[in-house]
């Protein structure tokens, strides 16, 4: 019975749809992070690449920002959502051909918000710095999406609605109407009430967006590359709707000690304390779905990099929750501290998430086994060994920098100082390419295999 129903889902997809936006992801994935450590190496060497224009650091950063979330990340993840949706409907995806076109509509426009943002065309909200064109490219490309798998999940032949799809029909909704906010922001509101509304967009890109879009596949891949079934249903929807009753609130924890109302600051930080209750309900429902599992554990390349996701969640978050505390975003505001927190939950969690998700695909719509377990592993460990190390080096050094600011240090004395940070901080970001490199070479040469698995 169980075969007849794999048959049955695998009938269900469209194998040349994921592998083509999927490559597109990793492609993505290649440019963007090498991005990062073009910008990382600025830090260090600050004349590196200076006489180019197009390669200055106010120029790669924003690049590298939105690429890795709207390029490397969300091209994965609807890749792999165009896997998902159908097998936990039962049910073909609605309109399915609209995809092949959305696939390059989606992929040109990316590529010229890069070229525009090259060029010096910023909107100055951060992750939000793409051209208007591109902002509603986006927005329309995302609400055709949002269609298509509504469509699909009314029509689908499964009864339950599994957890994924909870996230993943929320996750949509909410993200068209924060795309509206993102348009029409930056222009549309003055003064310190731009900055408030900013906080919020920004965060509703990575609470209502990256993260529930992470569960989606964590949700989803966990139990399927481990054989288990999920660890308690109940967990999944404390989880769902805590997430959804704290994370709107708390994007103005980014502007403690600033003239917004102490009222709506409080607000924040009660609410950046609460979502603890997602995070551990979600953590606990991932460790619960591997007891029994653990044997076996280091040979399954796809669980490795979910499990992995995970431990950096419950450092990143845990980062999160407490610098939104008065008392210790005092020494860590404007440093590396909070840019450690952030490569520890967007790249440390949601970028492993998405390859998990890509290793037990890929294989699944190739009809080929995985060209080599060994050379994926060298992969995991030097994406997990450059971003753990990179989460201590930028903690370390906000922490430093912040307290030395608190004692009255010349600011040009605190950079200095930091210099060694940074250096180090850019090996872990070459250590991480390094390991994507070899991920994604295992990955085409699993492609290029003779012989069906």
């Amino acid at each position: 019975m169980a075969v007849d129903v794999t048959v049955r889902n695998d009938a269900l997809i469209n194998k040349d749809l994921i592998r083509q936006w999927l490559l597109w992801g990793l492609f993505w994935l290649m440019l963007f992070p090498t991005v990062g450590v073009i910008a990382s190496t600025k830090f260090v060497f600050p004349d590196f690449l200076g006489r180019i224009p197009w390669l200055t650091f106010g120029r790669i950063r924003p690049i590298h920002v939105n690429g890795v979330i709207w390029g490397a990340y969300s091209t994965l993840f609807i890749g792999l959502s165009l896997y998902i949706v159908p097998r936990l409907a039962g049910a073909r995806l609605w309109k399915e051909q609209w995809d092949f076109a959305l696939l390059w509509v989606w992929n040109l426009n990316l590529a010229l918000a890069v070229v525009l943002l090259a060029l010096g065309w910023n909107r100055g909200w951060e992750a939000g710095e793409f051209a208007e064109v591109n902002n509603v490219v986006i927005f329309l490309s995302l609400l055709v999406l949002t269609v298509q798998f509504l469509m699909t999940i009314k029509n689908r032949n499964e009864a339950p609605l599994y957890v994924s799809l909870w996230y993943l029909i929320a996750s949509f909704i909410w993200t068209d109407v924060n795309l509206i906010v993102g348009m029409v922001g930056p222009y549309s509101f003055p003064g310190v009430n731009n900055v408030a509304l900013h906080g919020l967009f920004i965060h509703y890109v990575v609470g209502l967006w990256i993260t529930p879009t992470g569960y989606v596949l964590i949700y989803y891949f966990l139990p399927a590359s481990v054989r288990n079934p999920i660890y308690s249903h109940k967990l999944s929807l404390i989880g769902f709707w805590s997430l959804a009753l704290f994370y709107p609130l708390v994007g103005i924890h980014h502007y403690l000690y600033s003239p917004l109302p102490d009222w709506a600051e409080t607000i924040a930080i009660i609410s950046s304390v609460l979502l603890i209750i997602p995070v551990w309900t979600v953590l606990q429902n991932f460790f619960g779905t591997m007891i029994g599992k653990w044997q076996g554990f280091s040979q399954n390349l796809p669980a490795k990099f979910l499990i992995t996701g995970s431990i950096l969640y419950l450092f990143g978050c845990f980062q999160g929750s407490t610098e939104a505390l008065r008392s210790l975003q005092q020494p860590t505001h404007f440093t590396d501290f909070v840019i450690s927190h952030s490569h520890l939950t967007v790249f440390g969690t949601f970028v492993l998430w998405a390859l998990g998700g890509v290793l037990y695909v890929w294989p699944r719509v190739t009809g080929r086994e995985l060209w080599s377990f060994r050379l994926g592993n060298w992969g995991f460990w030097l994406i997990t060994g450059g971003i753990s190390a990179m989460g201590l080096i930028l903690s370390a050094q906000g922490l430093t920098q912040g307290f030395m600011l608190m004692q009255q240090a010349e600011w040009m004395d605190t950079v200095i100082t930091m210099r060694p940070y940074w250096f180090f901080r850019t090996f872990t970001g070459i250590s991480m390419d390094l390991g994507m490199s070899l991920i994604v070479y295992t990955l085409m040469k699993t492609s290029l295999a003779r012989g069906a698995a």
